[in-house]
């Protein structure tokens, strides 16, 4: 990805949260409109007009909270040699409280939920076993669709609960292989569809830090991704490789897919927020919301930019292993 490209401002929509492509002295080249106006700092701005601190923004290593705007912190990345990611994260109300409360609605809603639609399944599936020669084709397309609600149903649970995990699970840092975690969840897609052809490529010794288990998700949800999108699409290939930047690991996955309108990015992060109908390989809509939600965690983004029917190119930021 080439920040300095033809159009920054759609790259930057792919931010879900208010967000600046900065050059090395501290001055703003491009910002999303979430940034401007939770900020109030537009193109040709300086950092450092928000605080002295940020006058040097190269050497910024950890998130900066500032006294004009309570209740999150500004985080800076680099990107390369010459360019830095700004970033605004606002920080959850009452802390650990509300997610607490947040999980524990989760986890509730999904096992109350969960046993009658296992229910409704189950019983559509006996009447069907049972019934099916007394049955016209109409019949039995209504208990196949009954079925596979209540099925998308239970995935969309399960998701939620994935969600809240991913936001207030505690997290135990450690050193990450990241490119065996890609090849474990490329292999397990493989194997739920042992008669698709995919090429696959991960570049090996991609190392960072973090909970491994979370990070595991987050790589889950951009692979599912991958992997839907290039159904439908002949030579489907996905490509994982990385480069260390700094203290940063900047991992890129993509995708030979479907691809998307990028005038629509500024959604792809956001729970329930589809791109795509679901003829065309979409899910529950909170994959991607996941994935972004633990690079937070870790302090870093996921972004992404795509042409339609040329594919997709998701971005990680993450923290990198020492050599």
């Amino acid at each position: 990805m080439d920040p300095t490209a033809a159009a920054p401002a759609a790259w930057l929509s792919a931010c879900a949260a208010p967000s600046a492509l900065v050059d090395a002295d501290g001055r703003v080249i491009a910002a999303n409109s979430a940034f401007t106006r939770r900020l109030h700092l537009a193109a040709g701005a300086r950092l450092a007009d928000l605080d002295p601190a940020l006058a040097d923004a190269s050497a910024i290593a950890a998130p900066i909270a500032l006294a004009a705007f309570p209740g999150g912190q500004l985080h800076v990345h680099a990107i390369d040699a010459t360019h830095l990611l700004a970033q605004w994260l606002d920080a959850p109300a009452n802390g650990h409280a509300e997610q607490r409360q947040l999980q524990m609605f989760a986890d509730t809603v999904a096992h109350d939920l969960r046993a009658p639609l296992r229910s409704i399944e189950s019983f559509a599936k006996l009447l069907e076993d049972r019934a099916s020669e007394k049955l016209d084709a109409s019949e039995r397309m209504h208990l196949s669709r009954i079925r596979a609600a209540a099925t998308r149903m239970s995935g969309l649970l399960l998701a939620l609960g994935e969600l809240s995990r991913a936001a207030s699970a505690p997290m135990q840092p450690a050193e990450v292989d990241i490119s065996i975690l890609c090849e474990w969840a490329l292999a397990e897609l493989h194997d739920l569809e042992p008669g698709r052809s995919v090429a696959v490529d991960v570049q090996a010794g991609l190392h960072a830090i973090g909970d491994e288990r979370l990070l595991r998700q987050m790589l889950k949800s951009l692979l599912e991704n991958a992997w839907k999108f290039t159904r439908n699409t002949g030579d489907a290939r996905i490509d994982v490789h990385g480069e260390r930047i700094g203290n940063r690991l900047r991992l890129v996955i993509h995708d030979t897919g479907s691809g998307f309108d990028m005038q629509y990015a500024h959604k792809l992060f956001q729970p329930f927020q589809r791109l795509h109908g679901l003829d065309q390989g979409a899910g529950h809509g909170l994959g991607l919301a996941i994935a972004q939600r633990i690079a937070h965690r870790h302090g870093g983004h996921v972004t992404a930019e795509s042409t339609e029917g040329q594919g997709s190119t998701f971005t990680v930021d993450l923290p990198a292993a020492d050599d």
